[in-house]
Protein backbone atom coordinates (compact mmCIF):
# COMPACT_ATOMS: atom_id res chain seq x y z
CA UNK A 1 0.00 0.00 0.00
CA UNK A 2 1.22 3.50 -0.84
CA UNK A 3 2.24 5.58 2.17
CA UNK A 4 3.00 9.27 2.33
CA UNK A 5 6.36 10.48 3.59
CA UNK A 6 5.01 10.79 7.11
CA UNK A 7 4.10 7.08 7.04
CA UNK A 8 0.35 7.62 6.89
CA UNK A 9 -1.95 6.24 4.21
CA UNK A 10 -4.77 8.79 4.03
CA UNK A 11 -6.07 7.87 0.61
CA UNK A 12 -5.67 5.42 -2.24
CA UNK A 13 -6.06 8.33 -4.66
CA UNK A 14 -2.81 9.66 -6.17
CA UNK A 15 -1.82 12.85 -4.35
CA UNK A 16 -1.55 15.06 -7.44
CA UNK A 17 -4.27 13.47 -9.56
CA UNK A 18 -7.19 15.85 -9.20
CA UNK A 19 -8.29 15.32 -12.80
CA UNK A 20 -9.77 11.92 -12.02
CA UNK A 21 -11.60 13.10 -8.93
CA UNK A 22 -15.37 13.47 -8.89
CA UNK A 23 -17.39 15.41 -6.30
CA UNK A 24 -18.11 12.15 -4.45
CA UNK A 25 -14.37 11.42 -4.36
CA UNK A 26 -13.77 14.80 -2.76
CA UNK A 27 -16.38 14.01 -0.12
CA UNK A 28 -14.57 10.73 0.62
CA UNK A 29 -11.21 12.44 0.60
CA UNK A 30 -12.46 14.96 3.16
CA UNK A 31 -12.95 12.08 5.59
CA UNK A 32 -9.45 10.63 5.18
CA UNK A 33 -7.25 13.59 4.24
CA UNK A 34 -8.93 16.90 5.10
CA UNK A 35 -5.84 18.96 4.23
CA UNK A 36 -5.64 17.55 0.71
CA UNK A 37 -9.39 17.95 0.26
CA UNK A 38 -9.09 21.62 1.25
CA UNK A 39 -6.33 22.12 -1.33
CA UNK A 40 -8.32 20.42 -4.08
CA UNK A 41 -11.45 22.44 -3.29
CA UNK A 42 -9.41 25.63 -3.27
CA UNK A 43 -8.22 24.86 -6.80
CA UNK A 44 -11.76 24.02 -7.90
CA UNK A 45 -13.07 27.26 -6.43
CA UNK A 46 -10.36 29.44 -8.00
CA UNK A 47 -10.83 27.83 -11.41
CA UNK A 48 -14.62 28.12 -11.30
CA UNK A 49 -14.73 31.74 -10.16
CA UNK A 50 -12.05 32.75 -12.67
CA UNK A 51 -14.32 31.60 -15.47
CA UNK A 52 -11.99 28.77 -16.51
CA UNK A 53 -13.42 25.67 -14.78
CA UNK A 54 -11.31 22.54 -14.89
CA UNK A 55 -12.40 18.91 -15.22
CA UNK A 56 -13.30 18.80 -11.53
CA UNK A 57 -16.26 20.99 -10.60
CA UNK A 58 -18.00 21.67 -7.31
CA UNK A 59 -20.63 19.37 -5.90
CA UNK A 60 -24.08 20.17 -7.38
CA UNK A 61 -25.48 21.79 -4.23
CA UNK A 62 -22.37 23.98 -3.95
CA UNK A 63 -22.27 24.77 -7.67
CA UNK A 64 -25.93 25.85 -7.58
CA UNK A 65 -25.18 28.12 -4.63
CA UNK A 66 -22.13 29.65 -6.34
CA UNK A 67 -24.31 30.32 -9.36
CA UNK A 68 -26.82 32.19 -7.19
CA UNK A 69 -23.98 34.23 -5.67
CA UNK A 70 -22.57 35.18 -9.07
CA UNK A 71 -26.01 36.23 -10.30
CA UNK A 72 -26.75 38.27 -7.18
CA UNK A 73 -23.40 40.06 -7.13
CA UNK A 74 -21.90 38.77 -3.86
CA UNK A 75 -18.19 39.69 -3.87
CA UNK A 76 -16.03 36.57 -3.24
CA UNK A 77 -13.01 38.69 -2.26
CA UNK A 78 -14.64 40.92 0.34
CA UNK A 79 -16.19 39.85 3.63
CA UNK A 80 -19.41 41.89 3.77
CA UNK A 81 -21.23 42.02 7.10
CA UNK A 82 -24.71 43.34 7.70
CA UNK A 83 -25.38 45.16 10.95
CA UNK A 84 -26.13 43.08 14.04
CA UNK A 85 -29.63 43.10 15.44
CA UNK A 86 -29.82 44.93 18.74
CA UNK A 87 -30.43 42.95 21.92
CA UNK A 88 -34.09 43.91 22.12
CA UNK A 89 -34.80 42.67 18.59
CA UNK A 90 -32.91 39.43 19.21
CA UNK A 91 -34.98 38.79 22.33
CA UNK A 92 -38.20 39.52 20.45
CA UNK A 93 -37.28 37.04 17.72
CA UNK A 94 -36.33 34.44 20.30
CA UNK A 95 -39.70 34.78 22.03
CA UNK A 96 -41.57 34.41 18.74
CA UNK A 97 -39.46 31.55 17.34
CA UNK A 98 -40.90 28.02 17.62
CA UNK A 99 -37.28 26.86 17.93
CA UNK A 100 -37.22 28.04 21.54
CA UNK A 101 -39.29 24.94 22.36
CA UNK A 102 -36.67 22.53 20.98
CA UNK A 103 -33.46 24.17 22.20
CA UNK A 104 -33.03 21.40 24.82
CA UNK A 105 -33.26 18.79 22.02
CA UNK A 106 -30.65 20.61 19.93
CA UNK A 107 -28.32 21.12 22.89
CA UNK A 108 -28.56 17.53 24.05
CA UNK A 109 -28.01 16.18 20.56
CA UNK A 110 -25.22 18.46 19.40
CA UNK A 111 -23.29 20.32 22.08
CA UNK A 112 -21.38 17.47 23.70
CA UNK A 113 -19.99 16.18 20.41
CA UNK A 114 -19.41 19.73 19.13
CA UNK A 115 -17.13 20.34 22.10
CA UNK A 116 -15.14 17.19 21.30
CA UNK A 117 -14.45 18.28 17.70
CA UNK A 118 -13.96 21.95 18.66
CA UNK A 119 -17.06 23.24 16.92
CA UNK A 120 -19.95 25.41 18.04
CA UNK A 121 -23.73 25.09 17.66
CA UNK A 122 -25.56 27.96 15.97
CA UNK A 123 -29.35 28.33 15.64
CA UNK A 124 -30.74 30.88 13.17
CA UNK A 125 -34.21 32.04 12.19
CA UNK A 126 -35.66 31.69 8.64
CA UNK A 127 -34.01 34.95 7.58
CA UNK A 128 -30.57 33.66 8.55
CA UNK A 129 -30.26 35.80 11.69
CA UNK A 130 -28.27 34.11 14.46
CA UNK A 131 -30.45 33.80 17.57
CA UNK A 132 -28.52 31.31 19.69
CA UNK A 133 -24.85 30.34 19.71
CA UNK A 134 -23.12 27.98 22.14
CA UNK A 135 -19.95 25.92 22.43
CA UNK A 136 -16.20 26.15 22.95
CA UNK A 137 -15.05 29.64 24.00
CA UNK A 138 -11.94 29.61 21.75
CA UNK A 139 -14.09 28.65 18.76
CA UNK A 140 -16.67 31.29 19.68
CA UNK A 141 -13.89 33.88 19.61
CA UNK A 142 -12.83 32.64 16.16
CA UNK A 143 -16.45 32.90 15.04
CA UNK A 144 -16.49 36.52 16.24
CA UNK A 145 -13.67 37.17 13.79
CA UNK A 146 -15.98 36.13 10.95
CA UNK A 147 -18.81 38.31 12.23
CA UNK A 148 -20.62 35.12 13.24
CA UNK A 149 -22.17 36.56 16.41
CA UNK A 150 -25.63 36.84 17.95
CA UNK A 151 -27.87 38.90 15.68
CA UNK A 152 -25.63 38.49 12.60
CA UNK A 153 -27.17 37.97 9.16
CA UNK A 154 -25.85 34.73 7.58
CA UNK A 155 -28.26 34.50 4.69
CA UNK A 156 -26.73 33.51 1.34
CA UNK A 157 -27.38 36.85 -0.28
CA UNK A 158 -25.31 38.59 2.40
CA UNK A 159 -22.34 36.31 3.19
CA UNK A 160 -22.38 33.82 0.31
CA UNK A 161 -22.44 30.03 0.42
CA UNK A 162 -22.49 28.89 4.06
CA UNK A 163 -24.01 26.35 6.43
CA UNK A 164 -26.96 28.52 7.46
CA UNK A 165 -28.03 30.41 4.34
CA UNK A 166 -27.47 27.56 1.89
CA UNK A 167 -29.54 24.90 3.74
CA UNK A 168 -32.32 27.50 4.06
CA UNK A 169 -32.40 27.98 0.29
CA UNK A 170 -31.76 24.36 -0.73
CA UNK A 171 -34.16 23.05 1.94
CA UNK A 172 -31.82 20.16 2.66
CA UNK A 173 -28.85 19.48 4.96
CA UNK A 174 -25.64 20.91 3.52
CA UNK A 175 -22.01 20.78 4.61
CA UNK A 176 -19.87 23.65 3.29
CA UNK A 177 -16.26 22.51 3.63
CA UNK A 178 -13.35 24.98 3.55
CA UNK A 179 -13.06 26.55 0.07
CA UNK A 180 -16.62 25.57 -0.78
CA UNK A 181 -17.49 28.85 0.95
CA UNK A 182 -18.02 31.51 -1.71
CA UNK A 183 -16.23 34.25 0.23
CA UNK A 184 -12.49 33.55 0.47
CA UNK A 185 -12.08 34.67 4.08
CA UNK A 186 -14.40 31.85 5.19
CA UNK A 187 -12.25 29.11 3.64
CA UNK A 188 -10.63 28.18 6.97
CA UNK A 189 -14.04 27.26 8.33
CA UNK A 190 -16.52 24.43 7.85
CA UNK A 191 -20.27 24.76 8.44
CA UNK A 192 -22.76 21.90 8.53
CA UNK A 193 -26.38 22.96 8.70
CA UNK A 194 -29.85 21.46 8.40
CA UNK A 195 -33.17 23.27 7.93
CA UNK A 196 -35.89 22.85 10.55
CA UNK A 197 -39.42 23.10 9.19
CA UNK A 198 -42.81 23.41 10.84
CA UNK A 199 -44.14 19.82 10.78
CA UNK A 200 -47.68 21.16 10.33
CA UNK A 201 -47.21 22.90 6.98
CA UNK A 202 -43.57 22.52 5.88
CA UNK A 203 -42.78 26.22 6.48
CA UNK A 204 -39.11 26.94 7.20
CA UNK A 205 -38.70 28.07 10.82
CA UNK A 206 -34.90 28.09 11.07
CA UNK A 207 -31.58 26.32 10.62
CA UNK A 208 -29.32 24.52 13.09
CA UNK A 209 -25.64 24.54 12.26
CA UNK A 210 -22.39 23.11 13.61
CA UNK A 211 -19.35 25.21 12.68
CA UNK A 212 -15.64 25.25 13.34
CA UNK A 213 -12.16 24.95 11.83
CA UNK A 214 -12.11 22.56 8.87
CA UNK A 215 -9.22 20.58 10.40
CA UNK A 216 -11.50 19.14 13.10
CA UNK A 217 -14.52 18.32 10.95
CA UNK A 218 -15.85 14.78 11.42
CA UNK A 219 -17.09 12.81 8.37
CA UNK A 220 -20.35 11.92 10.15
CA UNK A 221 -21.20 15.56 10.83
CA UNK A 222 -23.79 15.95 8.07
CA UNK A 223 -25.84 12.87 9.01
CA UNK A 224 -25.55 13.76 12.67
CA UNK A 225 -26.87 17.34 12.30
CA UNK A 226 -29.66 16.15 9.99
CA UNK A 227 -30.82 13.52 12.48
CA UNK A 228 -30.95 16.05 15.33
CA UNK A 229 -32.91 18.50 13.15
CA UNK A 230 -35.43 15.76 12.35
CA UNK A 231 -35.66 14.93 16.06
CA UNK A 232 -36.46 18.59 16.76
CA UNK A 233 -39.21 18.53 14.12
CA UNK A 234 -40.65 15.38 15.71
CA UNK A 235 -40.69 17.12 19.10
CA UNK A 236 -42.54 20.10 17.58
CA UNK A 237 -45.08 17.70 16.07
CA UNK A 238 -45.60 16.08 19.49
CA UNK A 239 -46.13 19.51 21.08
CA UNK A 240 -48.69 20.43 18.44
CA UNK A 241 -50.66 17.22 18.83
CA UNK A 242 -50.59 17.50 22.63
CA UNK A 243 -51.85 21.10 22.51
CA UNK A 244 -54.69 20.12 20.17
CA UNK A 245 -55.63 17.27 22.50
CA UNK A 246 -55.78 19.69 25.46
CA UNK A 247 -57.92 22.08 23.44
CA UNK A 248 -60.14 19.20 22.33
CA UNK A 249 -60.85 18.30 25.97
CA UNK A 250 -61.85 21.91 26.66
CA UNK A 251 -63.99 22.02 23.53
CA UNK A 252 -65.96 18.80 24.10
CA UNK A 253 -68.50 20.13 26.63
CA UNK A 254 -68.83 23.42 24.73
CA UNK A 255 -69.62 21.76 21.40
CA UNK A 256 -72.03 19.33 23.07
CA UNK A 257 -74.34 22.26 23.89
CA UNK A 258 -74.24 23.76 20.39
CA UNK A 259 -76.74 23.12 17.61
CA UNK A 260 -75.63 23.94 14.09
CA UNK A 261 -72.16 24.32 12.70
CA UNK A 262 -69.14 25.11 14.88
CA UNK A 263 -65.48 24.33 15.20
CA UNK A 264 -62.72 24.88 17.73
CA UNK A 265 -59.30 25.95 16.48
CA UNK A 266 -56.02 26.82 18.15
CA UNK A 267 -54.51 30.30 17.93
CA UNK A 268 -52.91 29.44 14.59
CA UNK A 269 -56.17 28.17 13.12
CA UNK A 270 -55.50 24.41 13.36
CA UNK A 271 -58.69 22.50 14.03
CA UNK A 272 -59.12 20.60 17.30
CA UNK A 273 -62.81 19.65 16.99
CA UNK A 274 -65.89 20.25 14.80
CA UNK A 275 -69.62 19.68 14.99
CA UNK A 276 -72.29 19.83 12.32
CA UNK A 277 -69.85 20.31 9.43
CA UNK A 278 -67.01 18.58 7.55
CA UNK A 279 -63.58 18.63 9.16
CA UNK A 280 -61.12 21.34 8.11
CA UNK A 281 -57.42 20.87 8.78
CA UNK A 282 -56.89 24.59 9.26
CA UNK A 283 -58.93 27.76 9.21
CA UNK A 284 -57.37 30.92 7.78
CA UNK A 285 -57.78 33.41 10.62
CA UNK A 286 -57.36 37.18 10.28
CA UNK A 287 -54.03 38.58 11.43
CA UNK A 288 -55.85 40.44 14.22
CA UNK A 289 -58.67 38.53 15.85
CA UNK A 290 -60.86 39.03 18.88
CA UNK A 291 -64.26 38.09 20.22
CA UNK A 292 -67.07 39.05 17.85
CA UNK A 293 -67.74 38.87 14.11
CA UNK A 294 -64.85 38.07 11.75
CA UNK A 295 -64.43 36.84 8.20
CA UNK A 296 -62.53 33.60 7.66
CA UNK A 297 -61.60 31.54 4.63
CA UNK A 298 -63.36 29.47 3.44
CA UNK A 299 -66.29 29.85 5.86
CA UNK A 300 -67.03 33.54 5.34
CA UNK A 301 -68.60 35.57 8.18
CA UNK A 302 -68.31 33.89 11.57
CA UNK A 303 -68.72 34.72 15.24
CA UNK A 304 -65.70 34.02 17.42
CA UNK A 305 -65.44 33.39 21.16
CA UNK A 306 -62.19 32.86 23.08
CA UNK A 307 -61.35 29.52 24.68
CA UNK A 308 -58.25 28.59 26.69
CA UNK A 309 -55.64 28.07 23.97
CA UNK A 310 -57.90 28.80 21.01
CA UNK A 311 -61.19 29.98 19.59
CA UNK A 312 -64.76 28.75 19.20
CA UNK A 313 -65.80 29.64 15.65
CA UNK A 314 -69.46 29.59 14.54
CA UNK A 315 -70.17 30.21 10.83
CA UNK A 316 -73.12 32.48 10.08
CA UNK A 317 -76.18 30.32 9.57
CA UNK A 318 -77.34 30.06 5.96
CA UNK A 319 -74.57 32.32 4.73
CA UNK A 320 -73.28 31.96 1.21
CA UNK A 321 -70.14 33.84 0.37
CA UNK A 322 -70.84 36.42 -2.36
CA UNK A 323 -69.27 35.71 -5.71
CA UNK A 324 -68.57 39.31 -6.62
CA UNK A 325 -65.27 40.37 -8.21
CA UNK A 326 -62.28 39.38 -6.10
CA UNK A 327 -58.77 40.78 -5.95
CA UNK A 328 -56.01 38.25 -5.27
CA UNK A 329 -52.48 39.27 -4.32
CA UNK A 330 -49.80 36.58 -4.40
CA UNK A 331 -46.85 38.02 -2.49
CA UNK A 332 -43.55 36.32 -3.45
CA UNK A 333 -41.38 39.37 -2.74
CA UNK A 334 -39.53 37.86 0.24
CA UNK A 335 -37.13 34.91 -0.21
CA UNK A 336 -38.89 32.51 2.20
CA UNK A 337 -42.06 34.25 3.38
CA UNK A 338 -44.93 33.93 0.91
CA UNK A 339 -48.61 34.73 1.30
CA UNK A 340 -51.84 35.06 -0.62
CA UNK A 341 -54.37 37.76 0.14
CA UNK A 342 -57.97 37.96 -1.06
CA UNK A 343 -60.29 40.97 -0.99
CA UNK A 344 -63.90 40.74 -2.20
CA UNK A 345 -67.37 41.97 -1.33
CA UNK A 346 -67.33 40.14 2.00
CA UNK A 347 -63.99 41.48 3.29
CA UNK A 348 -60.27 40.73 3.12
CA UNK A 349 -57.91 38.11 4.54
CA UNK A 350 -54.35 36.83 4.14
CA UNK A 351 -52.95 33.32 4.35
CA UNK A 352 -49.29 32.31 4.70
CA UNK A 353 -48.14 29.77 2.11
CA UNK A 354 -45.99 26.68 2.26
CA UNK A 355 -43.31 26.34 -0.46
CA UNK A 356 -45.41 23.85 -2.44
CA UNK A 357 -48.56 25.97 -2.33
CA UNK A 358 -46.56 29.06 -3.32
CA UNK A 359 -45.30 27.13 -6.36
CA UNK A 360 -48.80 25.99 -7.31
CA UNK A 361 -50.35 29.44 -7.07
CA UNK A 362 -47.46 31.03 -8.96
CA UNK A 363 -47.98 28.54 -11.79
CA UNK A 364 -51.73 29.22 -11.86
CA UNK A 365 -51.07 32.98 -11.89
CA UNK A 366 -48.72 32.53 -14.86
CA UNK A 367 -51.18 30.24 -16.70
CA UNK A 368 -54.48 32.11 -16.26
CA UNK A 369 -56.24 29.83 -18.75
CA UNK A 370 -55.67 26.96 -16.31
CA UNK A 371 -53.65 23.78 -15.91
CA UNK A 372 -54.77 20.18 -15.76
CA UNK A 373 -53.52 17.91 -12.96
CA UNK A 374 -51.13 16.26 -15.43
CA UNK A 375 -49.79 19.63 -16.61
CA UNK A 376 -49.22 20.77 -13.01
CA UNK A 377 -47.49 17.47 -12.24
CA UNK A 378 -45.13 18.13 -15.13
CA UNK A 379 -44.63 21.72 -13.98
CA UNK A 380 -43.80 20.66 -10.41
CA UNK A 381 -42.01 17.34 -10.78
CA UNK A 382 -41.19 16.94 -14.45
CA UNK A 383 -43.48 13.88 -14.34
CA UNK A 384 -47.06 14.26 -15.68
CA UNK A 385 -48.00 10.93 -14.06
CA UNK A 386 -47.85 12.36 -10.52
CA UNK A 387 -51.42 13.59 -10.62
CA UNK A 388 -52.41 12.05 -7.27
CA UNK A 389 -49.93 14.28 -5.45
CA UNK A 390 -51.10 17.36 -7.35
CA UNK A 391 -54.78 16.68 -6.66
CA UNK A 392 -54.07 16.20 -2.95
CA UNK A 393 -52.18 19.50 -2.76
CA UNK A 394 -54.82 21.37 -4.77
CA UNK A 395 -57.49 19.97 -2.46
CA UNK A 396 -55.63 21.57 0.45
CA UNK A 397 -55.31 24.86 -1.44
CA UNK A 398 -59.04 24.91 -2.24
CA UNK A 399 -59.87 24.60 1.44
CA UNK A 400 -58.75 28.18 2.00
CA UNK A 401 -58.85 29.59 -1.56
CA UNK A 402 -61.81 27.80 -3.07
CA UNK A 403 -63.87 30.99 -3.42
CA UNK A 404 -61.52 32.31 -6.13
CA UNK A 405 -60.44 29.02 -7.74
CA UNK A 406 -62.13 26.87 -10.35
CA UNK A 407 -61.13 23.38 -11.46
CA UNK A 408 -61.21 21.16 -14.55
CA UNK A 409 -58.76 22.71 -15.28
CA UNK A 410 -57.36 24.28 -12.12
CA UNK A 411 -57.36 28.07 -12.53
CA UNK A 412 -58.18 31.36 -10.89
CA UNK A 413 -61.74 32.53 -11.58
CA UNK A 414 -61.98 34.62 -14.74
CA UNK A 415 -63.45 37.59 -12.83
CA UNK A 416 -60.60 37.55 -10.26
CA UNK A 417 -57.95 40.24 -10.56
CA UNK A 418 -54.67 38.44 -9.80
CA UNK A 419 -51.52 40.38 -8.94
CA UNK A 420 -48.15 38.71 -8.28
CA UNK A 421 -45.69 40.73 -6.19
CA UNK A 422 -42.18 39.66 -7.24
CA UNK A 423 -38.85 40.42 -5.55
CA UNK A 424 -36.73 43.17 -6.99
CA UNK A 425 -33.64 42.28 -9.05
CA UNK A 426 -31.31 40.52 -8.72
CA UNK A 427 -33.54 38.27 -6.58
CA UNK A 428 -35.90 35.79 -8.21
CA UNK A 429 -39.28 34.45 -7.04
CA UNK A 430 -39.20 31.18 -5.09
CA UNK A 431 -35.38 31.00 -5.17
CA UNK A 432 -35.21 27.51 -3.66
CA UNK A 433 -37.66 25.98 -6.16
CA UNK A 434 -36.37 23.53 -8.74
CA UNK A 435 -39.80 22.87 -10.27
CA UNK A 436 -39.48 22.89 -14.08
CA UNK A 437 -42.51 25.14 -14.51
CA UNK A 438 -41.18 27.68 -12.02
CA UNK A 439 -37.77 27.70 -13.71
CA UNK A 440 -39.43 28.37 -17.08
CA UNK A 441 -41.56 31.16 -15.64
CA UNK A 442 -38.48 32.79 -14.12
CA UNK A 443 -36.62 32.63 -17.44
CA UNK A 444 -39.57 34.14 -19.31
CA UNK A 445 -39.85 36.92 -16.72
CA UNK A 446 -36.15 37.80 -17.08
CA UNK A 447 -36.40 38.05 -20.86
CA UNK A 448 -39.69 39.96 -20.86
Amino acid sequence: MHRDQDGSCPSRLPREDTVALSPSDVARLTAVDAARAARVLGEVRDATLSGHPGPLGPRPVIGESWGRMLRSGVDPDHDFRAGLLDREEVERRRRESPLRHVLPVLREGLLSVADVVHHIMVVADPEGRVLWREGSRPVLRKADGFGFGIGADWSEEVVGTNGIGTPAVARRPVQVFAAEHFVRTHATWTCTGAPITDPRDGRLIGVVDISGPWETTHPAMLAWVDSVAKLAEARLRERHLASLERLRSVAAPVLARITGRALVVDRDGWTAAVTGMPHLDRLALPAVIGAGPVRTAPLGPCSVEPLPGGWLVRPAQGHRAPRGPARVELDLSQPHHWSVGVADAAGAWTHELSPRHAELLYLLAVHRSGRSAAALAGDLFGDPARTVTVRAEMSRVRKYLGAVLDHRPYRFREDAEVQVVLPGPPLVPLPDSTAPGVLRARAEHRTA
